[in-house]
This record gives structure tokens, sequence and C-alpha cells, in this order.
């Protein structure tokens, strides 16, 4: 039993729309058809561990479902499965989506939903690790195993602070992707983006941010200001540490210069005797300290956002009460149990934590932790207040004086940040701040806002919006137009077309197709870039103000989608292309695939459907938005009911594309008015034309500038690289055409003859991952389709052998043509080569091409030649 792989997926699958998923490819081996009953005892070894799994249903829904199934006899996939369900609970999360499916023989997908999929990879993982132990009779230390988890959780899981900014732009609509397992969360796609790292703003300055952690140069800004702040100094050693408590005078506060999080500040110091102790312990973490007055009240925390008081809590230092029964040591424990604390920031409250610094606390009330206080004491373990050394909040934002607010408004404003923590210390933040009572303490830089979403007591205060509504003001776009093509032949062409109408708009676009990443028409990355993460160097590339992006069947299938929802999809076609491939077996299951691209639409975008291609009219009802339907006969049935219904179409009728809206009927423009079609001639690019057509028209794209792109785009290897390039070499012309199946072959054969060929040559392959009967059948038309055949193989032969392709493509061939008029030549450009040496006048000799620029060489090269023999053949002048 092992893990073959593991994939994840953050975005929409084919799984969910919805929620992340974690699978995991295992193979069982000969487990495979063994059922866990008959396994020794691993069953009650099983419920040892995970008794919480008496609780799952199962199929069955009743509780205690799942047990009963184990008992009858289920296999491994499945028992994994809901482990991994079970470890998810016992690590706090509601999860109960997940599934298990063979993929083939001992093959199994196990499915399930985690919010992190970090965290549900690494439970897979001990999910399967545990069994094996289990099988060959070994000990699991489960306690041991679900702390590593936990402590994993603690370092990727998202916090409440951040998770509050997340679900606040959910709600929204404003796509959310995390950087570097959250480190950084990106809001928005394209040049509307924006980054916060907890709530840090990009838009504030480093300035700014390195002004709010140097507190000796906060406070001098302050007072430039005229903004209470306490008397201090910063200190270099000892001596001028104890020379500045004497003269700012007893109580003295002593903290690093820089710091956060509560972190070495030691308040209310008395004596030389707790400065020296303290002092020590801050200038080693950090080097320089400030010394100053002890500010006498209670510890506040003031929230503000662009300017604006937010929100406002009383902080109380980490502390227990008495029952005068434990020790503080014990009181401390039983505290931690709390389930609103957590290790970090992942919960409302942080755990209690025994360190030097509480010793040197409870010191000062001469206390240790072995001393049991009378019931009702309160014991201080910490003199600051800050959530993240153990403190509690209480929400006192109503009570604050409304001219404390102009203050706690103007620091900000004085420290340059955008998010601000205003620490202030007063016996009453309803009474003015004065320089006689109370004053600002610190102002901090990417505040923890925990406290004000849920305090220990009082009022929640939703503090997201604001943040949201700083960073995208209302009317303020978050994300650009999303177009997003899938099918099986026609994506690239399409692509392109729309790609080029929406620079003819004025846009930078970016674009991923089967050839390589654009922006604009520049190459940033070649290769075939179909799949998600392709997709989100465009959405994630701060230039871009639009993005059409090719969306293959592979990338869906591994790696589900890039975007949470686009503005546009496109459905061209589907045929039978890549069974066998990833788990894909039957056309349903590859329409299923496919057909997430139309579900992942928002409800006011579009689809634009082929209204000829019965798989895709089969998908009709998934698609979200409105519809468009593109068709080249005007009588189809379909389509003429949709248009009766008031639905929007674009058709070709009479040699003319239409486009119909709300029941009125635009003549738009004539066929030959767009070069690609050959004046009608290329069947598949009038349907590419009306696909792009329909979305550049779903997008708000005005008719003149979609009329003037088209016109501008042609077959050449300017508009369309490798999608039947034309060149013209006097006697003959060479097509090269990237046509790969079935369909790709029949609808580029059918376009050749609109080139009225005296006699058509074809230099023909299929990538080695097709089935054996698609690539006979590819011979099998070629060899009907073509005068004379040159037989070549991709260079990656996908796990195929030498020649085997090539051998199925002659044996189809060889089906309905003369042997004589076919040769294998492997090597691609080698096969160009010896066809343009062969070819007669009046011959177009088609190329189905792996790798388009070694054959662009051949064919320059072959241009030079005839040019040079021309130039030696002129007679030479007397």
């Amino acid at each position: 039993m092992e893990i073959e792989d593991i994939r994840v997926f953050n975005a929409p699958n084919i799984y969910s729309l919805r929620e992340p998923i974690v699978r995991l490819q295992i193979k069982l081996g000969e487990l495979a058809d063994i059922p866990t009953k008959d396994i020794g005892n691993i069953n009650e070894k099983i419920v040892d561990l995970f008794p919480g799994i008496k609780e799952h249903k199962c199929c069955t829904g009743y509780v205690g479902g799942f047990v009963d199934r184990l008992k009858e006899g289920t296999y491994l996939a499945h028992v994994t499965e809901h482990l991994c369900l079970e470890t998810l609970r016992i690590l706090g999360y509601d999860i109960k989506h997940g599934k298990a499916r063979q993929v083939k023989d001992d093959i199994y997908h196990v499915i399930f939903t985690c919010p992190h999929t970090t965290i549900g990879k690494a439970c897979g993982l001990f999910i399967i690790d545990t069994l094996r132990n289990l099988i060959d009779g070994k000990t699991v230390n489960m306690e041991t195993e679900i702390e590593k988890l936990k402590k994993l959780c603690v370092r990727y899981d998202i916090g409440i602070s951040t998770g509050a900014v997340i679900s606040e732009a959910n709600k929204r609509g404003i796509p959310v992707s995390l950087v570097n397992d959250g480190d950084i969360v990106r809001l928005g796609y394209g040049k509307y983006q924006k980054r916060l790292s907890a709530t840090l703003y990009e838009g504030t300055s480093s300035i700014s941010v390195d002004a709010a952690c140097n507190k000796h140069l906060t406070k001098t800004l302050l007072e430039e200001a005229a903004i209470p702040v306490p008397k201090g100094k910063s200190v270099l050693d000892l001596e001028e540490a104890k020379a500045a408590a004497n003269s700012i005078g007893y109580p003295v506060v002593v903290k690093p210069q820089n710091g956060n999080k509560g972190k070495f500040i030691f308040v209310n110091i008395k004596n030389e005797i707790e400065l020296e102790e303290a002092y020590l312990q801050a200038v080693n973490f950090d080097g320089e300290c400030i010394v100053e007055k002890y500010i006498e009240g209670r510890d506040y925390r003031v929230l503000v956002v662009n300017g604006k008081v937010v929100a406002g809590a009383e902080r109380i230092p980490a502390h227990i009460i008495g029952d005068g029964q434990h020790s503080i040591s014990e009181l401390i424990d039983i505290e931690n149990l709390n389930e609103l604390r957590g290790e970090d920031h992942e919960k409302p409250l942080t755990r209690l934590k025994v360190d030097d610094i509480m010793k040197v606390v409870l010191d000062k009330q001469d206390l240790t932790l072995s001393h049991i206080p009378e019931k009702g004491q309160k014991v201080w373990l910490r003199d600051n207040g800050n959530l993240s050394t153990g403190g509690e909040a209480y929400d006192c934002t109503d009570m604050i004086h409304p001219e404390n607010i102009k203050i706690f408004e103007e620091a900000a404003k004085v420290i340059g940040i955008d998010i601000a923590g205003i620490d202030v210390v007063t016996p009453d933040i309803s009474k003015i701040l004065t320089t006689d009572i109370g004053a600002i303490v610190e102002v901090n830089a990417a505040p923890g806002i925990r406290m004000h979403l849920n305090p220990t007591g009082g009022k929640k205060r939703d503090v997201a919006s604001p943040i949201l509504d700083m960073m995208f003001p209302e009317g303020t776009p978050f994300t650009i137009p999303i177009v997003s093509i899938t099918g099986t032949n026609g994506k690239t062409t399409t692509t392109r077309m729309i790609s080029s109408i929406l620079r003819h708009q004025g846009l930078t676009v970016g674009t991923t197709t089967t050839h390589g990443i654009y922006v604009n028409e520049t190459c940033i990355e070649e290769g075939d870039t179909t799949g998600p993460k392709s997709a989100g160097k465009i959405l994630h590339n701060r230039r871009v103000e639009a993005a059409v992006l090719e969306t293959a069947r592979g990338g869906i299938v591994k790696n589900g989608l890039a975007y949470d929802k686009a503005d546009v999809a496109v459905f061209t076609n589907l045929t039978e292309d890549h069974l066998g491939v990833d788990g894909i077996n039957t056309m349903e299951e590859l329409l299923h695939a496919k057909s997430l691209v139309i579900e992942a639409v928002k409800e006011d975008g579009a689809c634009v459907l082929n209204a000829d291609d019965p798989w895709v009219m089969k998908a009709k009802d998934r698609a979200k938005g409105k519809q468009i339907l593109f068709s080249m006969e005007y009588e189809n049935p379909i389509l003429q009911e949709h248009i009766a219904n008031g639905g929007s179409a674009v058709y070709k009728k009479n040699n003319f594309i239409y486009i119909v809206c709300k029941g009125l009927t635009c003549k738009f423009i004539s066929l030959s008015q767009i070069p690609a079609t050959l004046d009608g001639g290329l069947k598949h690019n009038i349907y590419n034309s009306m696909a792009a057509i329909g979305a550049s028209f779903a997008l708000g794209v005005s008719f003149d500038i979609i009329k003037e792109a088209l016109s501008e785009f042609s077959c050449d290897a300017n508009s369309n690289p490798g999608r039947f390039n034309i060149y013209d070499l006097g006697d003959f012309k060479v097509v090269l055409d990237y046509g790969h199946n079935i369909d790709g072959y029949r609808v580029t054969i059918d376009g050749l003859h609109a080139l009225k060929p005296s006699r058509l040559v074809g230099v023909i392959g299929v990538p080695g991952d097709r089935l054996d009967t698609d690539i006979f059948n590819v011979g099998k038309i070629a060899g009907s389709a073509f005068d004379y055949i040159f037989i070549k193989e991709d260079q990656d032969l996908r796990e195929r052998q030498p020649l085997e392709v090539a051998d199925l493509l002659y044996r189809g061939a060889s089906s309905g043509s003369s042997k004589d008029c076919i040769k294998i030549i492997p090597d691609e450009a080698e096969a160009l080569r010896l066809a343009l040496l062969q070819a007669r006048k009046g011959d177009v000799i088609a190329v189905f091409f792996e790798k388009m620029e070694p054959l662009v060489e051949v064919i320059n090269e072959y241009q030079e030649s005839i040019s040079m023999s021309q130039q030696h053949a002129q007679p030479i002048p007397v």
C-alpha cells in the first residue's frame, strides 16, 4: 500500500466548484481485493486509535454505519477516506465530504475537502503510514502524531485576522489567492490586485513601517505633533538605563527599541534591582532599549483604518484565578484547556506559556509556580495585556471620548500607517488624554485584529470591512475580464482571435495557449501553457488588463482551474480525443471535466456554446450566466428555439455572420472580410470566428473593434502561428497545422481543398498518448485524402516504442491508399525536406507537426536554395 501521487485543488475543479480538494492516488497492490475484516485484527485497531469513527454514518445514513461497514467487509481505499476525515475532525475541522474511487486495477483515488491543502496532504500521508504500520503489526503513537499535525496546523492554517479579511473578500466577490502558503494574501486579479500580509497593506510605505517598529522614533514623531507620550530615553547600556530611570523617576517601563507582540516589555519597575533584571532580558532581545515613565492606568488598543478609528478594546494581562486547591502551574494547565486558546493566532486567545518573563512577574508578587492561590485570588502572569502573551480583550469602542478619537487618528497619520494599532494607557479612555493623564505608548503596524473580531467580552466588531473599503473603495475594480476557452479543437485560434480583439480595444491582454504565455504580442514563456499554473501567471501579472485563457483537458483534470469564476466561457466542440488518459475513459467523463469551464462563470457572465455540437449541447444546462449560441446552420432547431426564447446568438447564413440579441438581428460581417476563413473556405475558422465574436460581444466590445480585429487576423505565423499557416513556394504551397486528432485532421483536410490543389501530399503524425484505434483511424482518413503520404513520429513518444505510432498510422493509411504512395520518415523535418524535393506544380503539402520552428527553417532553407539556383541561372551580361 503506497501513495503514488498527491494532488491539491485550491480553485474550482472536477470534484468541487467551491471547496479546496486533496486527492490521494494510492496503489493497494495485493490488498486491493481484501476487505479489512480479513486483514488480521486491523478493524479493532482502527476503532481503538480513531474512536470518533463510531459516529460516522457512511452511506448507511445512520450513526455507526461506517463501523458496521467495517464489520461487513469494506476495503482500504474506503477506510483511508474515512480516517482522513476523522483526522481532520480531531484537528478541529468540520469536514464531511470525501469519496474513494477506483481508477484502474489496484489504483484508487481518495478525495476529501480540506480548508488548507497542505494540512490535508499531511493527513493523507499520516493515514497511509498508519495503515501500513497496523497491517505490519507495528504500534502507532497517536498522541505524538496528532501533536505533529497540530503544529502543522498552527504553521499553515489561516489565522483569525487574515481569515476575517478573506471571508469579507469572498462576500464581495473579490478573488483571493494565497502566496507561499499564506505568507501573503493576494486580493483581485491583474492590474487591480492588492496584497496584504496579516494586516500589513502593500500601500503602506516601508519608512512608515520602520518608524512604527522603532519605538523611540515613534515617540519622537508623536512628541513633535504634540501627542501625549511617556517621557523616556533610548539607552545603550545598563548604567545609562539606571541614569535614565533616576532622571525620569520610578516606576518605569523597559522595552526593546524594536519589538512586537509585547515581547520583553517590562512595566511598573520600581527599583534598580528590577530594572537590571528587566534590562538584561530586553537588551538580549534587541540590543537597544527604551526606558520610559510608567503610566498609571488601563491598557487599551485602538484600531485605526484609513485614518479612522474603527474599534477599541481594553486589554487585560494574562492571569489566573485561584481556587484554593490547585497550584499556579496547575491552574495554567487548566486554563490552557480552554478551547478558545490556541498555540498562536489561530484562535481568539493564546495559550499561557511558562517562561522566564512569567517567573519575573510572579516574583514581583512574591509567588512561584508551585504556590496555591486562595480561592478568588487573581494572580498576574504578565505585565502587558497583549493577546499573543495570553491576555484578554474587552470591547470599549463606544466608550472612546471624541477628542481621543481625534488624537488616535492623528497619531496614525503622523506615523503614516494605514492600518494602525494604537496602544494607549490611561485611567479611563472615555476621558480626554492630556499631558498629565494617559499617553500613547506605541503605534503598531500590522496589528492583530482578533481582539476586535472575537473579544473576551463586549460587542464583536466587523473590522475587516473597513480594511477592504480602504483597499477597494466603492466603485474601484478588483478584477479584470477573464475569458476561458475549452473544447477539443479550435481553442487556440479562438483564444488568439479574442485576444486580438481585446488588444484592438486598447487593453493589455494576457493570453495562454498551446504554444506559450503572452502579454500582448510578447511571449514571456514558451511551451504548452494551457493549465492553471500558466493561467495564474497571467492573472497575477500586474500589467494585464484582460485575460484570455486556453483551458485544456489535462490542466482541468490534474489541477483544476486557476480562477474562481470567468466573465465569459467558450465551449468550441467535443470529440473523442485523449480518452484513456488521466482516468478519463468515456465521452461522458470527458464532457464532465470540460464542463467545469462553463460552470465556473459569474452570474452576470456568459457562456458561448457551439449549437452544432451534440456533446456541447448536452452540457447546456450546466452553463452559468446567459448563453450565446453559435451555429453554421441558421435552421438548427436548438438555435431557433434559443432565439425564439429571447436568447443571443451568432450564426452563418449565405456567406455572412449574423448576431441576434434581444430579438434584433444584425448582419454583422461578410466571411470575405475575415481572412482567416479564406473567403469561407475554412469551415473550422468560421466556427472559431463566431465563437470569438460571441465572446467579445458578451464583454461589451464594440462591433467596429471586433470587425477591425477580425479583418486583420490571417492564416499566417503572425496572427495564428501553427494553425493552417500557408507558405506559397511558387509552384506549390505548404500548409503547417497543429492538427493532432481525428476531427482536427478532418477539418484541416476539408480546408486544404479550398486551395484547389492538383495533388495533396500529407506529412502526418499523431501524439503517442492517443488510443491505438484513434491513431489507426487518423491514418485511414489520411490514406483516403492524400495522394502521397510521409509518416513521421513525434520526438516525444509519450511512453510508446520507436515506430510504434508510425506503424499504426501506416496500417491505417494503407487500408485506403496504395503502399507505394506511403513512406515512413520518422524525423518530421527530414520528411518535409523530402516532400519539398518531390513536390510537383500545383501540389499542396500539409504537415501535421509536433514542433513548428524546425519546419519553418526547412521552408526558409528551401526558398533560399531556389533563390540561389535562379540567380545562378541568370545569363551573364555582355
